[in-house]
């Protein structure tokens, strides 16, 4: 069996007695949201670089956390499996009688995380007392907006990395990044010795290829859907009749949307969860296989498998299992989205098909040339503690205190992982408990780093934290249960997942495993208190 561990210690194993020392002084980040702001703390920390630079085309750090109340409504085609997109134009919007622009985010109206805030945060801020255990999205961009207050100098704002290629000077490799400042469309080039892309993988929808889907669609325009163009359940409430004189909003209980939400992630379980208040009931959510978060059969929601083909007569649609559903209303795909990297497409050995970031070492450098790093591309994981890690090894990496292991080993380990996870998406799932071992593991990485005199330390998970990381979906699903009221929880305590609590619960079966094996000396590790709870005497001792 596969694991993180075995993996990542194997290629530390082979780093070269002779390691390659980088000759890195000037460093650009490609995006500043959560990710690329920890890239651009680390690296200001190291106190090794003479320049470090961070673009991002919004207007504000944060990224995808930036609400957008526009949609994107201009998903070009049906099907997209093709992650090979041009680099994204903004829409343009009129503020206070000027032109702004807008890069749509796939934020919807009502999104909260589905990690509480005292697992999700970065090591070296908490959120506000008062923040409610799931935040939503708007209190986790003031968050960011305050994580970034020390490094927001190093940002130029409103400017689009549009090109990024290697030159040769001498033996050392340097990067020429083209950026364009989106107000003006004036173009500049700047040469860098390194460059971290901190871009995210959020933004070019996947719509799976399904039999008939094209037909489908422009039978039924607008019926079909991705949860980028998602903003709020309204639109999938009342039926709409259209003809060439008059729109006529239908409304009346035998007149809702029959729905149907393909996928059961995380924001498919949410937004399926939403849609299901407003629409007819039950809510479809097709899946191909179960989802961790556990969706289940009831009067709201109706769990069935993977759509299989369109069909325009009756609007239907037939599931793997033949069950063919008629008169549907609206299909919304919440499958997520494609790594797409427009601005690279002329890195030699650069090969990526939207579902794996291909050629990289540990999920971070490119093998060929390390000094092109990625940050934060797995995926069901917590992002903000694993960016943080990623960040203070390419720090390390590129300041000459840590080495990588030879091309040839590092190419060696990717394959090494490709043959026990495979090519796809896979590759990138990072389920628990492999997020935990590698946030440890890139932790364990930096520290080899010497001298320990400089850099930012980042955050190692301890029993606590893993306690959490395992008992998310049914903290979750607590959170849900509460309603209303679950506005006002503030920690997961609250909710009746106590870590100290369940310690002392389970010092029983430890004591007793230790006793009954004779180990008498390991007792002395417990506290008075667990052993007054197992009623066991001082005269053990």
């Amino acid at each position: 069996m596969f694991t993180v561990l075995s993996a990542f210690m194997d290629g530390l194993r082979r780093v070269t007695s002779q390691p390659e020392r980088y000759h890195v002084k000037r460093i650009a980040i490609i995006g500043a949201g959560p990710s690329g702001l920890a890239a651009a703390k680390y690296l200001l920390a190291e106190e090794a670089f003479d320049k470090i630079d961070v673009f991002d085309q919004r207007s504000n750090v944060g990224g995808v956390w930036n609400y957008t109340a526009e949609a994107d409504d201009q998903l070009g085609q049906v099907s997209r499996t093709d992650p090979h997109q041009p680099v994204e134009r903004p829409l343009w919007r009129d503020v206070e009688g000027e032109k702004q622009p807008v890069f749509v985010s796939p934020m919807y109206n009502r999104l909260e995380t589905n990690i509480p805030h005292s697992l999700m945060r970065f090591s070296d801020l908490e959120f506000p007392q008062d923040t409610q255990v799931f935040p939503p999205r708007e209190v986790v961009l003031r968050y960011l907006e305050t994580y970034a207050e020390s490094v927001r100098h190093l940002i130029q704002f409103s400017t689009q990395v549009v090109d990024v290629h290697l030159q040769m000077d001498g033996r050392h490799p340097r990067w020429l990044v083209r950026t364009q400042d989106i107000f003006t469309n004036v173009a500049q080039e700047a040469t860098y010795d390194a460059v971290v892309i901190a871009s995210g993988h959020y933004n070019v929808p996947y719509i799976p290829d399904i039999p008939g889907a094209q037909a489908w669609d422009r039978a039924y325009p607008g019926a079909m859907t991705h949860s980028k163009s998602y903003r709020s359940p309204d639109h999938f409430k009342d039926k709409v009749a259209v003809s060439a004189w008059y729109t006529l909003v239908v409304s009346s209980d035998t007149c809702l949307q029959k729905v149907i939400v393909v996928g059961n992630s995380a924001s498919g379980v949410d937004i399926g969860n939403q849609i299901a208040e407003v629409c007819k009931r039950p809510l479809l959510q097709s899946q191909r296989q179960e989802s961790y978060l556990d969706i289940g059969q009831s009067s709201q929601k109706f769990v069935v498998p993977e759509i299989i083909q369109f069909m325009e007569a009756d609007r239907a649609v037939r599931f793997s299992n033949g069950r063919v559903e008629k008169n549907v209303d609206a299909v919304l795909f919440c499958t997520g989205y494609l790594y797409s990297y427009p601005f690279l497409l002329r890195v030699p050995k650069f090969v990526w098909d939207g579902q794996r970031t291909q050629h990289l070492y540990q999920q971070i450098f490119h093998i060929t040339h390390p000094t092109l790093a990625f940050l934060a591309l797995p995926q069901k994981i917590i992002p903000f503690p694993l960016a943080e890690c990623q960040a203070a090894v390419v720090a390390r990496v590129w300041s000459n205190r840590l080495s990588l292991p030879t091309e040839k080993d590092m190419a060696q380990w990717e394959d090494s992982v490709v043959k026990e996870r495979g090519t796809g998406a896979r590759f990138h799932n990072l389920t628990f408990p492999l997020d935990a071992e590698y946030i440890n593991e890139l932790h364990c990485w930096s520290l080899r780093g010497q001298p320990k005199i400089k850099g930012k330390t980042p955050p190692c998970w301890g029993e606590k934290e893993r306690w959490m990381r395992e008992r998310l979906p049914a903290i979750k699903k607590a959170f849900a249960d509460r309603g209303a009221d679950k506005y006002q929880v503030r920690s997961i305590e609250e909710l009746g997942f106590d870590f100290e609590m369940w310690k002392v619960q389970m010092c029983p079966r430890r004591i007793e495993r230790d006793l009954f094996c004779g180990a008498q000396e390991d007792v002395q590790r417990f506290t008075l208190e667990e052993l007054l709870y197992m009623d066991i005497r001082l005269k053990l001792f």
